[in-house]
């Protein structure tokens, strides 16, 4: 066997990288899809353009590669999390578009479950806030809005999943209704304690039990290919959610290591052992990995725009043409100009969870341009991200010696360097930022034996570059303060 096929699912696009023993790219494909906007607040995507660009995208890669089902070991995948499908087990056909992690039209249920006092068993439970980002109540809103669909749920005719168990049940022919720890703990119906689904969450939401996908160990095969476009017979043998597999991918293995990933969002997670540590300042309890030794847990910040206020910028502004083009733009003034851009296009996640909270962008005067614009958008990244491990050292009473980083915008040097000067720290690249895939590579390859154990894969981590901050410890105080007066505007903005 030469090679690992990592499926990545992600919120833009749909990826697979082929990765030798190495860990080293062999080769990449890519494909957009859709961006569905019903109405204001809502977010949605096709869940069949989810499931075949990513089996074009895989088919691509291994042609690229020139390599037939016989040379590849696994097939691991890692997926965009908390998004929402519902289908027909006979059919294998999705009764609705799939409901984004971004979607919002679920806050009001959030705050009527909020109000009747179930934060705290939310919480205390499945480690997460009671907010509308999480797979339970979306799946209740289908539930009831979907004709017929809850008198068939309850007769065992559908089924649910986020993205990694659509796309298993999809490739596998129908075979494997299956999903992980990490990807089970972002649904709001998952104990974290107990590592099962919870019946009394499942009361409360009305969610019948039987419409729930098996909870797979990460070192399990649990299917293998059986669907047009791919060779056959290939076995699927790891399942991650992106933020879980990209701490796998960094090799933050031990309690205290963390890494921040820019894609669509930024998710700061940090390993915190085998136990869960509850948070005191909004963050989130979750499910790390849970493999033949045991779980292992991490607290988590979200950031629910990163990445895509780059994209809003080119797609909705029409201020730059491709993504790349922000870096030049911002790096052409010295700094935003006194602007401020929070990009709560999709309300605010940690720590501040508004789901009210809109897009809004402050300190404009006549001699702003669109080159302050940008530069601001890049300072809204570094600084939201700032905000998540301050909360997270002192949840945690660990100071980060250093953050490793990875994702699509740590390309972005001005990003990267503007994120050491804001947190005081340096910013470590690895040399294989698409630590995501990897994560799940390296979870599919542990389980048939194409590497060994962890300590093989933490030697195969190494740093590309490492940006040192240059702001005045002073200046960044006083840039994040300017950020939380603008956030304070943003918020509790729009109304149901």
């Amino acid at each position: 066997m030469k090679a690992i096929l990592a499926l990545d699912q992600g919120t833009t696009s749909s990826r697979a990288i082929v990765f030798d023993r190495a860990g080293l790219p062999i080769s990449v494909a890519q494909q957009e899809f859709r961006q569905i906007f019903p109405q204001p607040g809502w977010v949605e995507h096709d869940p069949e353009e989810i499931f075949a660009s990513q089996r074009d995208v895989a088919a691509r890669a291994l042609a690229q590669a020139g390599l037939a089902a016989r040379d590849v070991a696994a097939i691991g995948i890692t997926n965009q999390r908390e998004t929402t499908v519902l289908w027909d087990r006979a059919t294998g056909r999705a009764l609705a578009n799939a409901i984004v992690w971004q979607d919002r039209r679920t806050a009001s249920r959030c705050d009527a479950l909020r109000q009747a006092g179930h934060d705290a068993g939310f919480r205390d439970r499945t480690g997460l806030v009671l907010d509308a980002y999480f797979s339970g109540t979306k799946l209740a809103w289908l539930l009831d809005s979907v004709p017929d669909a809850r008198r068939r749920a309850e007769n065992g005719e559908l089924a649910f999943g986020t993205v990694d168990s659509w796309l298993a049940w999809r490739l596998t022919g129908g075979e494997a209704h299956v999903t992980d720890a990490s990807n089970a703990s972002r649904t709001l119906l998952f104990n974290i304690h107990d590592l099962d689904w919870d019946d009394e969450l499942l009361a409360l939401l009305d969610i019948p039990r039987c419409l729930l996908p098996r909870v797979a160990g990460a070192g399990e095969i649990v299917g293998a290919t059986r669907c047009e476009g791919l060779p056959a017979g290939i076995p699927i043998a790891g399942m991650a959610g992106d933020q879980q597999a990209a701490l796998f991918g960094q090799a933050c293995h031990r309690p205290g290591l963390a890494k921040n990933t820019y894609g669509t969002g930024c998710f700061l997670l940090m390993n915190t052992g085998e136990r869960p540590s509850a948070s005191r300042h909004r963050l989130l309890t979750t499910v790390a990995w849970r493999r033949p030794g045991g779980a292992h847990y991490a607290l988590e910040g979200s950031v629910f725009v990163g990445g895509a206020a780059v994209q809003w910028l080119r797609d909705g502004l029409g201020i730059i043409e491709k993504a790349e083009d922000v870096g030049p733009l911002a790096a052409s003034v010295p700094d935003s100009g006194g602007v401020h851009f929070v990009p709560a296009l999709a309300g605010l996640g940690s720590p501040y969870w508004d789901p009210h909270a809109r897009g809004t962008i402050v300190g404009l005067t006549r001699g702003s341009t669109r080159a302050h614009l940008a530069r601001a958008t890049l300072e809204a990244i570094a600084f939201q991200s700032a905000e998540l491990i301050a909360a997270m050292s002192a949840d945690s009473g660990i100071a980060l010696a250093e953050l490793r980083v990875d994702g699509g915008a740590t390309a972005n040097d001005l990003l990267m360097q503007i994120q050491a000067d804001v947190l005081g720290v340096p910013v470590v690249r690895p040399r294989v930022t698409e630590t995501t895939a990897l994560g799940a590579a390296y979870q599919a390859g542990l389980a048939v034996g194409f590497w060994e154990d962890e300590a093989e894969i933490a030697s195969l981590w190494s740093r590309d570059r490492v940006f040192e901050p240059r702001m005045p410890e002073s200046l960044a105080r006083e840039r994040l303060a300017d950020w939380r007066r603008a956030v304070e505007r943003a918020r509790h903005w729009a109304r149901d």
